[in-house]
């Protein structure tokens, strides 16, 4: 339809254009004619002669006519082919200027920084290209609106340019993604640093937005077309540009967010081994490949084994056993981590089952899964579709938990204990948990977290942190279980500071399910169903039996 409207209107210019050389030749026409019939005109009004030609008279009006028609035409195009120059440049603009905050897109930023990468080039300069990514964008939308989320942007684009020198171009690349590139002198890079500094001191701030205050920092990457040599011959485009200012960028991320890194080699590297290990846990998952192991935890006044504490492993085919210090923040960051942790809390449920009913499992949860508002009905749902106890399992969620939405954390702690569901709060001691959030808080237990334990095995090492952690448990009615356990001497002064539940490597290591199965069958502790006799069986030897007294009866009457 529009490719039709646009041919009638190309169509209409040529007839235009047609009409405009019928004016012309109607002038030329007119200038033939009028000079013939003017003159006798003139002459007859002063009655020096007969008047013109009739017919020369109508053909010089019809000239007339024509010239006025021609030229009106003529207007008209003009204006016409204006508006169409105008429509034309404004859908231009709109085609590169992102639409909500007035910066370059990505279209049209890789072909600005191209032109003025040549240009830096020409003049000998070095060019830097800039990535800045918001950190947990995501949830200040989930949490506040997009319409709030959307107003930051603009704000944060008009802090950018307020702070950006004028020989920068920036650019919204999408979603809270922006960028900047400027030129510099390839001997005075700190000058890009100082920029960047400049921006961490005024952009990574509160922002006020409809009497909401939102806190926002930034990760941020840069790349050059120069190193210490001058111009890098790998740098030869702005999309190798950029993909290496978004490399940095992501590294910042991976260490810890509201930081900037120049690119490095190494970097590529890293990142290459970051994507197939996102491949694989896609994969591993698919396969099955992910594994509970379990660690033993011990009543320290008894030295009885009173639960397992479930641990995640990666059977990987090409990577080996992978540890879930690596894998797991990739799955937290991918979206994986609950189907990840649905698969192993399964296997494990299957494994609990065949252990004596006094034994609990303990269960680390994620804090990506506790601001899933439907995690404690999928967990109950789980236990009731494996038949599994609900008072048999334990979940430890850690401080961190606790800073994203405590309302909604104290609610699925609530749902979950009122099923039978025990919660601790695990590595208590290195996060932010105030007393009023453990007074108000219904956590079943406190884990001390490893680092406090470890350091108990130095004899000159106080432990008044421990005694103080100890002593806020029994306060708050709370169990204490220490991580970390290694030797006797710090067992022995745990045992000294009052009724503990304890793990670690002094018990043993972690172990697999065949492990743990032959553990306690050793020690008489598995759970083995008595097997119920077979009803028909019974049924035939009772009929035998009665058959057999009737004979007897019948022989001896006979």
């Amino acid at each position: 339809m529009a490719e039709k409207k646009t041919q009638k209107r190309i169509g209409s210019a040529e007839r235009d254009i047609v009409a405009l050389g019928i004016a012309t030749a109607a002038i030329i026409m007119f200038v033939g004619t009028g000079g013939n019939v003017m003159p006798r005109v003139i002459a007859a009004l002063f009655g020096n002669g007969q008047g013109p030609d009739g017919l020369l008279v109508n053909a010089m009006l019809l000239n007339i006519a024509l010239i006025i028609f021609g030229w009106r035409r003529y207007r008209e195009l003009t204006h016409e082919i204006s508006e169409r120059r105008r429509a034309e440049e404004q859908a231009r603009k709109l085609s590169e200027i992102d639409p909500l905050t007035g910066c370059l897109n990505r279209r049209s930023m890789a072909r600005a920084t191209e032109e003025l990468r040549h240009e830096c080039n020409a003049r000998g300069q070095a060019l830097a290209y800039v990535m800045i990514d918001l950190d947990n964008f995501k949830q200040i939308n989930d949490m506040n609106g997009h319409a709030i989320g959307d107003q930051m942007l603009i704000k944060l684009a008009d802090r950018l340019r307020e702070k950006l020198p004028n020989d920068a171009l920036l650019a919204r690349l999408g979603g809270d993604e922006f960028a900047f590139v400027m030129p510099y002198d390839s001997s005075h890079s700190e000058r890009i640093d100082d920029h960047v500094i400049r921006l961490f001191e005024s952009v990574s701030n509160v922002y006020e937005v409809e009497d909401v205050a939102v806190d926002m920092t930034m990760s941020i990457g840069i790349a050059s077309d120069h190193d210490e040599h001058g111009c890098n011959p790998l740098v030869n485009d702005a999309h190798t540009l950029m993909h290496r200012a978004d490399i940095a960028m992501y590294h910042a991320k991976k260490h810890g967010k509201n930081r900037y890194y120049w690119f490095e080699p190494t970097m590529e590297n890293e990142l290459r081994f970051r994507n197939e290990l996102e491949t694989g846990i896609r994969r591993g998952l698919a396969q099955g490949e992910f594994v509970p192991y379990y660690e033993q935890q011990i009543d320290l006044e008894s030295g009885d084994l009173v639960g397992f504490e479930m641990l995640a492993r990666w059977r990987s085919p090409q990577l080996g056993m992978v540890s879930p210090e690596i894998f797991i923040p990739i799955a937290e960051d991918i979206g994986v981590i609950g189907e990840l942790s649905e698969q192993l809390m399964v296997a494990a449920f299957k494994d609990a089952l065949q252990w004596d009913p006094s034994i609990t499992l303990s269960v680390n949860i994620s804090p990506v899964q506790m601001r899933d508002p439907w995690f404690a009905q999928k967990l109950l749902k789980l236990l009731v579709e494996h038949n599994f106890p609900a008072h048999r399992l334990e979940i430890e969620i850690t401080e961190s938990c606790l800073h994203d939405n405590i309302g909604m954390v104290r609610s699925m702690i609530a749902s979950l204990r009122n099923q039978g569901v025990q919660v601790s709060l695990d590595d208590f001691g290195t996060g932010y948990s105030s007393l009023e959030q453990l007074r108000s808080l219904p956590f079943d237990r406190l884990k001390i977290d490893r680092s406090f334990i470890s350091e108990l095995r130095n004899p000159d090492a106080s432990s008044k942190i421990v005694d103080a952690i100890v002593s806020l448990g029994n306060g708050l009615d709370m169990p204490i279980t220490a991580e970390g356990i290694e030797d006797e001497s710090i067992l022995d002064l745990l045992k000294s500071m009052g009724t503990l539940k304890g793990q670690g490597y002094l018990y043993g290591k972690p172990e697999t399910a065949e492990q743990v199965r032959s553990r306690l069958s050793d020690a008489g502790r598995l759970n083995i169903p008595t097997e119920r006799p077979d009803v028909s069986s019974e049924q035939e030897a009772v009929e035998e039996d009665a058959l057999a007294a009737i004979r007897a009866l019948r022989r001896a009457g006979e």
